[in-house]
């Protein structure tokens, strides 16, 4: 028997230390380390042409494939391997090369992955003539000025600051800057939703080197290594599809527990955060996720807008990027995989 069973062992600590956007080479270039353990997601033969194309081979490689979160996924199975001792040394990896027009399923054979989502939705508002993301996350802010009040302009304060914000970031798709009226008056693409406040069709690839405590002692790279504290993964709740509630098949509840769990783990507290990366495929999910952040209390997220607590001056500084809406959403790149070179880029600011 193991007497020592009831004992919880401390995690590992993990640290990053080279992050690469666009072009994949740069997190090797950056870290200067040779990868002996590799993680990967994304297109299963164009992984071994460029793991050969790097002279990597006979090494271990992980396909993930999880929509959206497909790089948060492959960041989250990187740390783990070394939190568990498997590994000194993984990168994860993401890139997606998106075709025209908007998202649709591909496969007509089978049950489509998002159904429970939408009879949710259905069950809620009905079905209108428009792509389904943008009706998703479109009535999850219908569902929140119904519920609480809040304004057309709150959201499209959301976009126009996300829009000013990616002037200064030279990784963006887009560096334009608009007035507020140019981003409620643009094409309407669902209800209040315009095409300034969704995310757009991108193309890009992202990378992060993450390495062990002793690899980054061994190496000497103490100045460079960034940690990561705490990292959750959360799937759907009851409450996604039971409530017929928009904003939780969106995945209010979902993500509350996940910054929860994550602010538990870490020790810390929204307000001792400076700088946040955040999802905002369309100006709803945004706005929802400074609640279930613990930003503000359910219902507030149109009060911390008007005060400006979302940007330069504020209580944060949200999506300094540009976001989704700006930066550009290239699926399996995004996720923590580009907030991850992000986060590191501020940290090293911050010295």
């Amino acid at each position: 028997s193991c007497h020592n069973a009831n004992l919880k062992m401390a995690a590992a600590r993990v640290f990053v230390i080279g992050v690469g956007m666009t072009k994949v080479n740069c997190a090797i270039k950056n870290s200067g380390i040779f990868l002996k353990y590799s993680s990967k997601e994304s297109y299963f033969s164009d992984t071994f042409v460029l793991f050969f194309s790097l002279g990597l081979s006979g090494i271990p490689i992980i396909n993930v494939n999880n929509n959206c979160s497909t790089g948060s996924t492959a960041l989250f199975m990187a740390r783990q391997l070394i939190q568990g001792g498997l590994a000194d040394c993984v990168l994860a990896l993401g890139f997606e090369k998106m075709e025209r027009g908007s998202l649709s399923s591909k496969y007509m054979d089978r049950t489509n992955p998002m159904e429970k989502h939408m009879e949710a939705m259905i069950n809620r508002y009905g079905m209108a003539a428009a792509p389904a993301a943008p009706q998703m996350f479109g009535n999850a802010g219908r569902e929140h000025m119904e519920k609480y009040g809040t304004k057309p302009e709150h959201f499209a304060k959301i976009a126009w600051k996300n829009h000013k914000h990616s002037t200064n970031n030279p990784y963006s798709q887009f560096w334009d800057e608009y007035s507020l009226e140019q981003v409620i008056n643009s094409r309407k693409v669902f209800e209040l939703l315009t095409l300034l406040q969704c995310c757009p069709k991108s193309d890009g690839a992202g990378a992060a080197v993450l390495v062990s405590e002793k690899f980054v002692r061994r190496n000497g790279l103490e100045k460079k290594a960034v940690e990561i504290i705490a990292q959750e993964m959360v799937t759907d709740l009851t409450s996604t599809f039971e409530e017929n509630r928009c904003m939780k098949m969106v995945g209010y509840d979902m993500t509350r527990l996940a910054s929860q769990r994550c602010f538990d783990a870490s020790g810390l507290k929204p307000t001792d955060v400076d700088v946040i990366e955040l999802h905002d495929c369309f100006y709803a999910n945004e706005l929802i996720t400074y609640e279930t952040l613990g930003l503000c209390p359910e219902g507030k997220a149109g009060e911390l807008i008007d005060r400006g607590d979302n940007t330069y001056g504020g209580k944060w500084v949200i999506n300094p990027s540009g976001g989704l809406i700006s930066k550009g959403h290239p699926l399996g790149a995004t996720g923590t995989v580009y907030q991850t070179h992000l986060m590191v880029d501020q940290a090293a600011l911050k010295g």
